[in-house]
């Protein structure tokens, strides 16, 4: 007879599944698989194969797979997946200062490269309220220079936590991105983790952390979106992380 003072064993099994594709993508499958079935019936031995490649690529580029977001007060998690490229403090952009942002002093940037192989769709960093949404037009340059963070085409977001902390992050499109796609608009509810926009084809985003946030990732690490602890306050910074 089992005890009565300890609770019962559950035991369940985790499959491995595939991965869902966001919808913003299934409109690019559809159209590289019609591409497929013309190449079959005129020219079968000539790009139906190429094409068949690039129709997985865009399925895979898409690619929605589940992330389990870690809890703890304060923590914020990388809202993107991909190579982090920069750590430094910076000026915030003017698009993110003031009384309504991050305020005026320096903060620390936080870059994360994402590659035409990494998942794009960007999460929520924190839990709170959107208060900013801030679209601006430019260039196209490669994401992984620094200069992209003032003239590639981008979109600033701040979220303000349920304690008043707020959180900036920007994505910003690159050599091969030529859309930003937003899922939220200022005032709407957020969860940590939450899915709050895309960027195709290649991309980076900054993540601002306010004072007394130490960053817990180094320089060539990789993030996962959603599950990475990107900074925690009142701790010593990740080994080989400077501020």
């Amino acid at each position: 007879m089992a005890s009565l003072d300890k609770p019962p064993v559950v035991t369940t099994t985790v499959k491995w599944r595939f991965p869902d594709v966001h919808p913003e993508g299934r409109k690019y499958i559809a159209i590289s698989a019609v591409l497929v079935l013309l190449s079959w019936f005129f020219l079968w031995d000539i790009v139906t194969w190429p094409l068949i490649g690039l129709t997985i690529w865009v399925a895979a580029f898409f690619r929605d797979p589940v992330r389990v977001t870690p809890q703890g007060e304060g923590l914020i998690v990388a809202p993107a997946d991909g190579l982090v490229t920069m750590i430094e403090r910076v000026p915030v952009p003017r698009e993110l200062a003031g009384p309504n942002g991050l305020g005026e002093a320096p903060l620390v940037r936080v870059s994360i490269f994402m590659s035409v192989f990494d998942v794009h769709i960007n999460r929520s960093p924190i839990a709170g309220t959107i208060r900013q949404v801030v679209y601006i037009s430019g260039k196209f340059l490669n994401a992984d220079l620094d200069k992209a963070s003032e003239e590639n085409e981008r979109q600033h977001v701040v979220v303000e936590g349920r304690d008043g902390q707020r959180i900036g992050f920007t994505q910003i499109a690159g050599l091969v991105a030529r859309r930003i796609v937003g899922f939220v608009k200022p005032g709407d509810m957020v969860a940590a983790g939450q899915r709050v926009g895309l960027i195709r084809f290649g991309s980076r985003v900054d993540v601002y952390l306010p004072d007394g946030i130490a960053p817990q990732v180094a320089l060539g690490q990789r993030s996962i979106a959603g599950e990475t602890v990107l900074g925690r306050p009142h701790v010593p910074a990740a080994l080989g992380v400077s501020q």
